[in-house]
């Protein structure tokens, strides 16, 4: 059975004009998002500016083709092609797309790469993209870029940590340009407030898959995003510097416009609730005239390069996207987190909003009501806030050897911290071990959904639940006897709580 992988694509990017058509990778020297600042006019293109990947630089030796073949996945390129490079139009392959073949194949397992990012029902996946030019939202062009390092983490304060899920996709030449060392002292504050970093190379196309809302700019991914339907913010889109007439500098006038100092959760459920599926149909018609079909094509182009039949009854397949690695957040920064006791028959019933914030106490906005508690990893990068946490999570197999089994690290995190008052062992989903300050040894387990599956509301949140519980004065008797509902957003958990010895 023949298998293609797919390769980085040209279509989106085909749009873009470059500014310096002899360079093909970062500026590996500029090592700060604003450092290196060009002239305000250096990338103000000129109407013959060449086009990104189909300029006579890229496709042409001695004046000659380079290649034997040049694979386009739209006649729309061929048009681009035969106006700026005429002398490799001969060249030109129509073989559609096998990147986004994957994806469409990969469509019907939205909930699996959902649930591999952790992502509750119930909550919303925002997905942030940037491409690797300077205009782009990582890039250094104060007029529209360099934006990213600052919008992250306040995503992640102003959403909800049980409402919502952040992840960022950067492009491979960003971390190859300024190195993972510096991305990720970058957006340290993000990734603590729990923000995914996903594999530039391998799992962003499930990220586009699982997301309800994606903030881009003129990058592939985002204009991919766009194609599937995903509701789109544009967080920079430098217009002068696309052709006016390519796909993605149509998709730049289709897509809304992130407002970046407004309130961001607004913006994003609005894009939400009010995206419009069709809104993009345009751009999905541009990415592939072939639809499904990349990989016969590319076959029969390859054999029929080398001179030889292809095989016979033996289908051409593309690789299928992987699952990725489970990977739920765990913030290291501390959590603020608010809490309501609801009047509800039957089993109590705890509303809680949790924010993951650096800065001290904060003023979350959000009515439901005026008690309050801090909740703080154990592994937070200042100790000091250890000494004013109300609970202190630590996630970790029951078995491991370094820090369980849970009854012996909370028994010595409380005898430790004097000023906690619960003390949080996450073993897995819908799972935490906690001791309160009494003594009290407990299991929180969390019901699973209506098919089976286990709840992937961070248990922690329902350990706060449960701090809030007792913090009222309530019965610890009554919350074991009949359990508690902790309601997250618009999604109620029912959580069952068992004493355990010691």
């Amino acid at each position: 059975m023949a298998t293609i992988r797919d390769w980085p694509r040209r279509t989106p990017d085909a749009g873009r004009r470059t500014p310096d058509a002899g360079r093909r990778t970062p500026d590996a020297g500029r090592r700060t998002p604003d450092a290196g600042r060009r002239t305000p006019d250096a990338h103000t293109p000129t109407p013959a500016a060449p086009v990104f990947g189909l300029s006579p630089d890229w496709l042409l030796h001695d004046g000659r083709p380079l290649a034997a073949a040049t694979v386009l996945s739209h006649p729309e390129q061929l048009g681009r092609l035969r106006a700026a490079c005429p002398e490799a139009a001969g060249t030109a392959v129509l073989a559609g797309d096998p990147c986004y073949d994957r994806i469409l194949a990969a469509l019907p397992h939205r909930e699996r790469f959902r649930r591999a990012l952790g992502t509750a029902p119930g909550q919303r996946l925002v997905v942030v993209n940037s491409t690797w030019s300077p205009g782009s939202l990582f890039g250094d062009d104060d007029s529209e870029g360099d934006l990213l390092p600052s919008l992250l983490p306040r995503l992640a304060a102003e959403l909800p940590a049980d409402e919502y899920r952040t992840a960022a996709v950067l492009h491979p030449n960003i971390w190859h340009g300024h190195g993972p060392g510096q991305i990720r002292a970058w957006l340290d504050r993000a990734r603590r407030a729990g923000l995914a970093l996903v594999d530039p190379v391998e799992d962003w196309r499930q990220a586009l898959i699982a997301a309800d809302c994606v903030i881009g700019d003129h990058g592939s991914v985002t204009y991919y995003a766009a194609a599937i339907g995903r509701p789109v913010l544009l967080g920079a889109f430098p217009g002068g510097a696309l052709d006016p007439d390519s796909p993605v500098a149509a998709l730049g006038r289709a897509a809304p416009r992130l407002r970046p100092y407004d309130d961001l959760r607004a913006q994003v459920d609005h894009a939400v609730d009010h995206h419009d599926p069709g809104r993009f149909r345009a751009q999905a018609e541009h990415v592939s005239s072939a639809p499904g079909r990349s990989a016969a094509l590319l076959r029969r182009a390859f054999y029929g390069l080398i001179g030889i039949p292809e095989p016979a009854g033996r289908p051409a397949l593309l690789d299928p996207l992987p699952l990725p690695s489970y990977a739920p957040a765990e913030r290291t920064a501390p959590v603020r987190v608010l809490t309501r006791l609801a009047d509800a028959s039957g089993a109590p019933e705890i509303a809680v909003v949790r924010r993951a914030t650096d800065d001290g106490p904060m003023d979350a906005g959000d009515d439901i009501g005026q008690d309050a508690h801090t909740s703080v990893h154990e592994d937070t990068p200042d100790p000091g806030r250890l000494r004013v946490a109300d609970v202190i999570v630590r996630y970790a197999a029951a078995d491991d050897p370094r820090v369980g089994p849970p009854a012996a690290w909370t028994a010595e995190v409380l005898g430790r911290h004097p000023g906690c008052a619960l003390a949080v062992y996450v073993t897995g989903p819908g799972r935490c071990t906690v001791r309160t300050r009494a003594g009290d040894l407990l299991r929180l387990t969390a019901r699973p959904g209506a098919d089976g599956r286990a709840d992937l509301c961070d248990p922690a949140a329902h350990a706060s639940a449960l701090h809030a519980w007792l913090a009222g004065g309530k019965s610890l008797e009554e919350a074991v006897g009949s359990g508690i509902t902790v309601v997250t957003g618009r999604v109620h958990h029912r959580v069952d709580i068992e004493p355990l010895p010691g």
